[in-house]
């Protein structure tokens, strides 16, 4: 298999986590006052606020490099996992009010889109670490 074969599901989402992190660390207060919109205690949502640019970032930083791409592909599969739970929750009406911490374009998107988009980034995620254990 020729490299770039392999390297193309973590180029994939080295771009979306490097995207989506940068963008709410570079778009903080707006991101931050997101989180504080979301159904869940306000500690939390602090917390996160940090956290998911914070790991989003980390797991782009994991995919760059062979020796730790499959954590990084791990780490992208589990918190997508998150991501489109909690957003098949808010497609489904289980949430008083449907609030958004997207980045960028990505904000634009319907629920049904983000179930989508994520669902295609899992199947890119598990392709991963599939490549990688079969390196």
């Amino acid at each position: 298999m020729k490299k770039l074969d392999y390297q193309f599901p973590a180029l994939i989402l080295i771009l979306i986590w490097t995207y989506t992190g940068l963008e709410k660390f570079l778009r903080f207060k707006q991101s931050q006052k997101a989180f504080y919109n979301q159904p869940m205690p306000n500690e939390i949502e602090e917390v996160l606020s940090y956290t998911v640019p914070g790991v989003e970032l980390l797991l782009a930083l994991l995919l760059l490099f062979s020796v730790t791409r499959w954590w990084g592909y791990l780490g992208s599969a589990l918190l997508l996992t998150v991501f489109i739970t909690y957003v098949g929750l808010i497609w489904v009406g289980a949430f008083p009010r449907v609030p958004c911490n997207c980045a960028g374009i990505i904000e634009s998107l319907g629920w049904a889109e983000h179930f989508v988009l994520n669902l295609g980034l899992i199947g890119i995620s598990v392709v991963g670490l599939r490549v990688e254990v079969g390196r």
